[in-house]
């Protein structure tokens, strides 16, 4: 007795006469790709067009004469004989006013930055591992300040700055950079979230402090997180003009920032009514990339820890 075995049926879709779930394929075996997505090209042309071009273009102005910078090119390069003699007239500006301007802003950041992670640091460490009454309003209040903008505080810090008279002198800048509740919401997260708290445990059953346990355990963990907060509160100081540009009445104590719009006023094509002491355009583009070299050189110094603190916590073991 003959019996018919029959195979089981094929699924196939309709017209193609393929089995769903594989590749398309050319005769030659190799899958057909698709079309190219044309998004990322046109994000990147959009970054070079309006972020990598300006700062080509300022690094091209300062090589340049006046009059080149307004009938050359603007992304040809002039000369360096012409490089050479912006470097000499913005150096011969007010005394070498310029190197003034740089060390008074590399004063107020630096002073300001080692009072910000001395407080902000233990300040994020405590909201993370205590409780205490007022916690939450404190850090719902930290939160607010840090989304507010900067030019919102400047009046009410020049009113308690003015009470304490300490305007026109050093300490009415750093004190109000020294104020970053970004880094200490940003250690806060980072303690409450990526610290494991068996290593603190273990520090505490082995008879340490509680300063200890942040000093000898916590803190070294928190090395990226801080750097982070650093960096941060680095850049902020050194680009902040409203602050000093209300606190401080004498050229000899501006920041750079604020000694960039004294350079600004003395250009006579964007001021006509500039004094005597005038600036040429290309001078006041190689003052700006003078103004930018120092929070470059700390970004290249630093950009391992600000990777590792930007992935902080972002895994979990």
């Amino acid at each position: 007795m003959r019996t018919d075995i029959r195979r089981p049926a094929v699924a196939t879709s309709s017209g193609s006469g393929q089995v769903p779930g594989r590749a398309d394929r050319t005769r030659s075996g190799r899958p057909v790709r698709g079309r190219p997505n044309p998004l990322p090209a046109l994000v990147l042309l959009l970054f070079v067009v309006f972020f990598v071009l300006p700062v080509l273009w300022l690094l091209l102005a300062a090589t340049k004469t006046d009059d080149q910078l307004v009938h050359n090119n603007p992304l040809s390069f002039g000369s360096l004989h012409a490089l050479h003699a912006n470097w000499k007239a913005l150096t011969a500006y007010q005394d070498d006013a310029i190197f003034m301007w740089l060390r008074n802003s590399a004063v107020y950041s630096f002073l300001a930055l080692v009072i910000t992670l001395c407080v902000a640091v233990p300040a994020g460490y405590a909201l993370a591992m205590t409780e205490f009454r007022g916690r939450r309003a404190l850090l719902v209040a930290t939160l607010v300040v840090m989304l507010m903008p900067n030019a919102t505080l400047v009046v009410p810090l020049f009113l308690e700055v003015n009470a304490v008279h300490l305007i026109g002198s050093m300490w009415s800048i750093i004190l109000p950079y020294a104020f970053y509740p970004f880094g200490v919401y940003l250690t806060y997260i980072y303690f409450s979230t990526a610290l494991p708290r068996e290593l603190l445990d273990a520090a505490r059953l082995d008879g340490c402090s509680e300063f200890g346990v942040f000093r000898r355990v916590a803190l070294p963990l928190a090395a990226p997180v801080v750097a982070l907060v650093g960096f941060f509160s680095f850049v902020a100081n050194w680009t902040n003009y409203y602050l000093p540009y209300v606190m401080l009445p004498q050229s000899d104590q501006f920041p750079v920032q604020v000694g960039l719009g004294t350079l600004l006023d003395s250009v006579p094509q964007f001021n006509p009514t500039a004094s005597t002491l005038q600036v040429e355009r290309p001078e006041l583009a190689l003052a700006t990339l003078l103004a930018i070299v120092p929070v470059l050189v700390v970004f290249l110094f630093s950009q391992r820890f600000l990777v590792a603190g930007m992935l902080a916590g972002a895994t979990k073991n």
